[in-house]
Formats: structure tokens, sequence, C-alpha cells
């Protein structure tokens, strides 16, 4: 895909490494993250009942306000990004996610409503977010408490290994996707599923799939709305992703067997599905009529 140069101006953006022990308080993690478990089992060799451990402790704290974190003072967003060639790549994407959901608002007339995400950078070690206390290990995930988007950029190289696909649209797709969950968010589609989780706790994980394809549909649709942009194999390297993270797959590949009722992002052919809505249409109402009116 054809980014154009991110404008330094026109993202906001921080380098992790806040670290620390013990959690934070702040907002759940709820069904906006895309915390993968199986991922960290399959990708850094961790225990998967460790990991649920974790997430568990992240989504224990009670809601409050927006958490403010520390980021590193002195470092422009043009030095931040300039690390690596995953970095630029990351923030140009985010770039463009702004430019067009904020348009997206604008045509909706709902312009006031649009807020920027933060970008924030992950290093390794443990990390303070709004949701508690996060490590690399999790996966690139999105935190409603305090709109950030957290990333290690070295999650793309086991990407590109898990579907055996390095072209960049499978990278973009994943920030894009946690770019959904900010959209989500700031929507208010995030508290309803909350709320209906709260309601209906035999529904929590097919709710939650439901969240996660709607996000996928959601990443889809800022790629259909830029086909400028878009280059020839961009559309198949995000359909490889988009299986390699399917639930049936993980478990798969972590030698349990694929249970439908445990499933909390969706599997392969459904993830898929709702990326190919989104480029197809381009249209964030297709994606709400599909799969939100269908749950």
């Amino acid at each position: 895909m054809r980014l154009n140069p991110f404008n330094p101006n026109n993202i906001k953006v921080r380098r992790g490494g806040t670290g620390g022990g013990g959690r934070m308080p702040g907002g759940k993690m709820g069904c906006g993250g895309i915390v993968v478990v199986l991922i960290g089992a399959l990708v850094f060799g961790l225990d998967p009942a460790q990991m649920m451990g974790t997430m568990e402790q992240m989504q224990g704290a009670p809601s409050s306000q927006q958490q403010q974190l520390p980021g590193q003072s002195g470092e422009t967003a043009a030095q931040i990004c300039d690390d690596n060639q995953y970095a630029m790549e990351t923030c140009a994407a985010l770039s463009s996610l702004n430019e067009t959901w904020q348009a997206r608002f604008t045509e909706a007339g709902l312009s006031d409503s649009f807020q920027q995400p933060t970008l924030v950078f992950l290093a390794g070690g443990q990390e303070r977010t709004g949701c508690g206390v996060a490590s690399s290990a999790m996966g690139p995930f999105y935190c409603p408490a305090d709109q950030g988007i957290y990333i290690d950029t070295r999650f793309y190289d086991q990407l590109a290994n898990m579907a055996r696909e390095n072209g960049d649209f499978a990278r973009l797709y994943v920030v894009a996707h946690e770019y959904a969950h900010h959209v989500q968010t700031i929507t208010g589609l995030s508290d309803q599923i909350r709320s209906a989780q709260a309601q209906n706790p035999s529904r929590r994980n097919q709710l939650n799939v439901v969240m996660e394809l709607h996000a996928d549909c959601y990443a889809g649709v800022w790629a259909g709305r830029n086909r400028n942009l878009i280059e020839r194999g961009d559309f198949e390297e995000g359909m490889r992703a988009a299986a390699a993270i399917g639930d049936d797959r993980l478990m798969a590949g972590s030698g349990r067997a694929a249970n439908p009722e445990s499933f909390t992002h969706g599997s392969s052919e459904q993830r898929m599905a709702a990326l190919r809505l989104g480029i197809e249409t381009g249209d964030d109402n297709a994606c709400d009529r599909e799969i939100l009116g269908n749950s």
C-alpha cells in the first residue's frame, strides 16, 4: 500500500518504557482489545494460563476516568517514528487513519466527537497503561481508558512467520484494526457491547467476536476508502493475515481443538469475510448492517 509520508503534526505518538510493577487503576480492557493470549503463547513461548492471569488482572480494575500516562519528554513525533522501517510505516498508517476517519466523522455530522488516539511503541518489558500493566508478549492492543494503541513492532516479524506473508498490507491491517477499536470507543459502541455482556454473561464470547469482526470490517473500510493507495497483491496479503490470526487457526497451532464457543475474535473464515466486506464496500454502514445487525 503506497502510504503518503506521515505528517508529524497530525499524529499523537510516544515511546513506551514507563515500566513499573503492580496494577494501575483504570478502565477495563474489555472487548475493545485485541489481546490474543494464544498469539503470546505461539510467538513468545509463554504459558497460556499465565497470560490469562495477566489479562484477568488488567480487566479486574473498575472503570474510571481516562488515565494520563507519562511519555518521554523532548522527543518529537518525527524522532520517535524514525526508529526503524516498521515504526515509520506505522506512523504513516496512523496519519492516514486519522485523516480518513476524521473525514468520515465530518461527513456524518459528528466532527466534534472525533478524537485522535495515541500510538505507543513498546520495546519489551512491562508497560503501564490505563488498562493495567501490559507486556509486548500480549500482542498489539487498544486500551479504551487512555485511548492508546500499543504496538511492539517486533510483532510484525512474528506475524510474517505465522501468515507466511511479509507484505506491508498485513502489518497495516493490524494498525487499522486497533484504530477501529478506537472508533468503536468514541462512538459508544464499546460501552454498548460491554453493557450487553454484563447483562448476558453467557454471550460474552459471542459478543466479543462481534466486536472483533466489526473492527476487522472497519479496518477494511479504511483501505476501501483509499483505493488509490492500494497496490497489486494487497488484498491477498490482508486475507492471509486475517486467516493467520483466526481463533481456530491459533487454537490448532497451540495443540487445542477448535471450539467455537470459546472463540473471542472469530474464525479465520469469519475474519477474512469481515475484512473483505470493508475493503469491497468502503462503507462503515455496511459493517454495521452486516455484522452488528446479525448479532
